[in-house]
């Protein structure tokens, strides 16, 4: 049986940040929902002896093609040696026999692209009717993928970005002002980015708190995508219970792993995103409500862009790479 292998170079070309991604990410929350998903926990390696760390994840929805197994990892140093720090691989499984279908060269592209997709969901049901202007706190890859694809869903005017580095949010200004068409500022502080915004997105690596809980405002939706593991904080806890609504991908990985990891918020008082799309419960019903959400990344997202980037090369008839 052959096998297609994509790299990142030849996915960039046939799948980006599109209505198409952000749908198939909708409909992943929503079989999650359903109980038409089989999402098992995230493997977690740790290799300490190499500042590193590998992380599996996999899932199986009903009704898709494949099944995604993605193989991320961190090592911090790569960058000495001319590697990106963040590798990835994703292998796609026929969910019929099981055999390999393809592998996914895509060095964590495709997990930026469903990560950003599922931002742009979050701010389909949450985000206020009318957004003037994003705040993006980290001025990273997902940084740009967050308000790339928030502008699917609401037609903002501006942008105040905040970073640790000025050089890159300097860059980063630069780069959307011209990718989007619309002003990019850099903010003077955290502060003053959540009180001028009315969406807000952490994108960072974390381990303290980077917005207020005395900052929120009436009309705003905070998604938190960085708080992905033990330890990691982006959002004050007292976050939480200031919130009007608190939505999450998954309640069994964020209050693990997550901004809920560092609340004391029961499962009942939390609604999961999946259960919005799927209809069963309302996002935001107030344009003055606040709303938190916390986005940790599930399985079932890679399995659903690994579809979406598969079918969108095979339509685009690209010249694959195939092993026997």
């Amino acid at each position: 049986m052959s096998v297609v292998i994509l790299t990142e170079k030849e996915l960039r070309r046939c799948v980006a940040v599109d209505h198409a991604a952000v749908d198939a990410v909708a409909a992943c929350f929503t079989a999650l929902a359903d109980g038409k998903a089989e999402n098992p926990p995230i493997m977690h390696i740790g290799i300490a002896e190499h500042e590193g760390d590998i992380d599996i994840k996999s899932a199986f929805i009903s009704g898709f093609d494949r099944v995604a197994v993605k193989i991320a990892a961190g090592f911090y140093n790569n960058h000495k040696l001319g590697l990106p720090n963040s590798p990835a691989s994703v292998v796609l499984v026929s969910a019929c026999t099981g055999m390999v279908e393809a592998v996914l060269l895509d060095n964590a592209y495709l997990t930026d692209l469903r990560t950003g997709a599922a931002g742009a969901v979050a701010a389909r049901h949450l985000a206020p009717a009318r957004v003037e202007t994003a705040g993006v706190i980290g001025a990273g890859v997902q940084a740009r993928y967050q308000m790339e694809a928030l502008k699917l869903e609401r037609d903002f005017k501006r942008i105040l970005v905040l970073g640790r580095s000025p050089a890159n949010v300097d860059k980063y200004v630069s780069e959307m002002a011209e990718r989007l068409g619309i002003r990019v500022e850099a903010a003077p502080d955290a502060e003053t980015l959540v009180c001028e915004s009315q969406v807000v997105v952490t994108t960072t690596t974390s381990k303290a708190p980077l917005v207020m809980a005395d900052w929120l405002h009436p009309g705003l939706l905070v998604t938190s995508v960085g708080s992905d593991l033990v330890g990691k904080q982006e959002l004050e806890a007292a976050c939480l219970n200031r919130a009007d609504l608190v939505v999450c991908d998954r309640w069994a990985q964020c209050s693990k792993m997550g901004e809920l990891q560092h609340g004391d918020m029961t499962e009942g008082q939390v609604t999961e995103i999946g259960e919005i799309t799927a209809g069963r419960a309302k996002g935001r019903t107030s344009e003055d409500q606040i709303i938190v959400c916390d986005l940790t990344g599930t399985g079932a997202q890679d399995t659903a862009i690994g579809n979406v980037a598969y079918d969108k090369a095979l339509a685009a008839c690209m010249g694959l790479t195939v092993e026997n």
